[in-house]
């Protein structure tokens, strides 16, 4: 199938795109920024890709030279996986603006994708948008970014259902794997190489860690199964525990293959300004029966190996 696929810069973008060429999907994949523009692992992501999609440098969804594409490429899928996440974490993220950029001319751009060949859209969500997975204190959004997300779902779904298209939502939890940005599994490994235990601030949520990987076979096997009529949706989850334990987890799955000791201090968690518990319903391994949850870690050991050996 011919697919266009925006966000693919991204940690999961980037994976799901190669997963999509691995299941032997035509990608084309938008990005925002010319080549020379991406710094750091974003830099990593875009050059990695070579091979894997054919990329379309300087685009924004909703651009007319986006609409454009549609025409000339004559698509079968639209996977809209970008998302502006500036400062994504901060309470002063601002919702509106960045439903604007997520949906930027959204009916024109529709309008376009049916009259030349589209079929249906994929659209990804996360699990800390409004009435998302299963949880504590209710399910309203995380963050003024999670209703981001969830008012970019609603709009497509109206004007999905105008143009007649059918329109399903991959929501994501947690994941982590070769690639990510440097958050909690990198920092982890960044005190272990420098000697140090680091501690866990936050062992008592509850939350839901998948490995990319698998969550990229889920995104890919969702693409093509999903109806071309109505909404369906897929919610993969993968380890549903404390973030402690996923902690201690990780520790016991690299310390043989950092060749650590990679101890983890966890502090006494007084402080809840999160709900206690987010994660998705539908186990990953019964999606995907073919993941080799060990190869994923090896990976994970060997990029981490690459990073801090010299």
């Amino acid at each position: 199938m011919k697919i266009l696929f925006t966000g693919a810069s991204s940690f999961t973008g980037y994976h799901f795109v190669k997963e999509l060429f691995s299941a032997g999907q035509q990608v084309t994949a938008t990005f925002r920024q010319v080549a020379d523009q991406y710094s750091d692992v974003r830099k990593l992501r875009v050059g990695g890709l070579s091979g894997s999609c054919k990329p379309m440098h300087g685009l924004c969804f909703g651009s007319d030279q986006f609409i454009n594409l549609l025409r000339e490429g004559k698509f079968e899928i639209l996977c809209h996986h970008a998302a502006d996440v500036t400062n994504y974490k901060s309470p002063d993220f601002n919702a509106v603006e960045a439903l604007a950029a997520n949906t930027k001319n959204l009916a024109q751009t529709l309008a376009v994708f049916k009259e030349y060949g589209g079929k249906k859209i994929i659209l990804t969500g996360s699990v800390f948008e409004n009435d998302e997975g299963a949880g504590s204190e209710g399910l309203g959004a995380f963050s003024p970014y999670g209703l981001s997300k969830d008012l970019t779902y609603q709009m497509f779904r109206h004007y999905g259902e105008t143009a007649g298209i059918g329109l399903g939502k991959f929501v994501i939890p947690n994941p982590f794997g070769p690639y990510e940005e440097p958050r909690f599994t990198a920092y982890l490994v960044k005190n272990w190489y420098a000697g140090k235990t680091p501690s866990v601030e936050t062992p008592a949520y509850v939350r839901d860690n998948i490995h990319v990987g698998l969550l990229a076979k889920a995104y890919a096997k969702f693409v093509a199964d999903a109806p071309s009529t109505g909404l369906s949706k897929m919610s993969p989850s993968g380890y549903v525990e404390s973030q402690g334990a996923f902690a201690l987890r990780f520790a016991r799955e690299m310390k043989h293959r950092l060749n650590l000791p990679c101890d983890v201090e966890l502090k006494v968690q007084t402080k809840f300004t999160e709900p206690r518990m987010r994660v998705n319903t539908e186990p990953a391994d019964a999606i995907i029966s073919t993941f080799d949850e060990k190869s994923a870690w090896d990976s994970m050991g060997e990029y981490y190996r690459k990073i801090h050996v010299k």
